[in-house]
């Protein structure tokens, strides 16, 4: 197969990717669809599309060598679509986006697991949880998010944030509006800010059993839900996130390459990252092999490598695992690798079985979201309304 003289990566046969694709195509198929198919023709489509375009990003990912090209379209795709879908749910349930008290008070409101971390103190402390949501059943309950996220963990570590959270494509998709970065100068110490917040979010949160991050720092709340408008707080509140989302999730990224939001802001992002140690799978670098270059420094979204780091063979604890120095390596030094055995070993073996239970969990996560994205614009084009 042809391969880009500048890079490294080489994808596995023709033969070896049809049958893999073939059993992520069977798994998914089941998996999507839960053994029945829809009879509404739109949801046909939706499901179908949805099908063909998961198999046809996890063909592309095994034949060609490339992770976080293919990744990031497919990880973009799903945050697209979950603001398409939130939004249009939030809208057939509600009559807007707006929350309302009683709402709270209902235990109503759909559980994001960027709160994860201000619950576990006060669920410790006090076996209270502060987020009013339903703990089974409903739209995204805090169990079944619960369980999500602690399966991921122990898989992936911080590549849930690259391959499993719904938000993450957001500014990955805009870190790559431009061919080259506008700033380029980052001081590596913002790498830590994410940690401050962190601690700041959870001491808060278990000294006011509230849920502080969300009620005033979450960029995200600019395009799923937030408190209808009634005070002069809530007015402040709104503009905060606004602001955020703008800076964080557009701008910045657009300017700088990175992925601004969840390198340098994120708190879950930052406890994620602590998970990296218990996790299965990390990336390494084979020494022998490494020219240092300095290419997967310059490239990587979240400043997770430097020349420490490089001179060591690996990468820091914050790294979010999307195989961009993966793919710009030009010598093919930097592979994924599952923890206790050798660095060299089979990496080809460590990269698919990395990628296939990486994409399977990411295309499961997802499949409902794309789906119903693609069922709203169906809805959208055919009628004039996505609810």
């Amino acid at each position: 197969m042809k391969t880009d003289p500048h890079k490294a990566p080489q994808g596995e046969s023709i033969g070896t990717t049809i049958v893999l694709t073939m059993v992520m195509a069977v798994t998914t198929v089941v998996m999507f669809s839960q053994g029945k198919m829809p009879q509404d023709p739109k949801e046909l489509i939706a499901l179908a599309l949805t099908i063909l375009f998961a198999n046809t990003i996890f063909f592309l990912l095994i034949y060609t060598g490339r992770t976080d090209r293919y990744r990031a379209i497919y990880f973009s795709t799903f945050a697209v679509a979950l603001v398409i879908s939130f939004i249009s749910h939030m809208f057939e349930v509600r009559g807007s986006m707006s929350l309302s008290e009683a709402k709270v008070f209902q235990c109503e409101v759909p559980f994001c697991h960027l709160v994860i971390p201000m619950t576990l103190v006060p669920v410790a402390l006090t076996k209270t949880i502060i987020f009013p949501g339903s703990l089974i059943g409903g739209y995204a309950s805090i169990a079944s998010m619960f369980v999500i996220w602690i399966g991921a963990t122990l898989a992936f570590g911080r590549g849930f944030c690259s391959w499993g959270c719904f938000y993450g494509g957001l500014d990955d998709g805009f870190s790559r509006v431009l061919k080259r970065p506008v700033i380029k100068n980052i001081n590596p110490k913002w790498i830590y800010l994410p940690f401050a917040v962190l601690l700041f979010v959870v001491l808060t949160a278990a000294a006011y059993l509230s849920p502080v991050y969300c009620s005033w720092l979450c960029p995200f709340k600019a395009v799923t839900e937030f408190k209808a408008v009634t005070s002069t707080t809530v007015l402040i509140q709104t503009i905060i996130f606004v602001s955020l989302f703008i800076g964080l999730v557009i701008v910045l990224p657009i300017l700088t390459k990175k992925r601004t939001q969840c390198a340098f802001f994120c708190p879950f992002g930052a406890m994620q990252s602590v998970t990296n140690k218990i996790n299965a799978f990390d990336v390494r670098i084979d020494k022998e092999k490494c020219l240092k270059c300095k290419r997967c420094i310059q490239v990587c979204p979240t400043l997770s490598m430097n020349e420490e780091s490089l001179e060591q063979g690996r990468t820091r604890i914050t790294c979010m695992k999307c195989g961009k120095c993966i793919d710009n390596c030009p010598k093919g030094a930097i592979g994924y690798h599952i923890k206790g055995t050798d660095i060299p070993g089979k990496r080809n073996v460590y990269r698919l079985l990395f990628l296939f239970s990486a994409f399977l969990f990411l295309a499961i996560f997802s499949s409902h979201i794309i789906e119903d994205g693609i069922m709203r614009i169906l809805k959208l084009i055919t009628t004039g309304s996505m609810i």
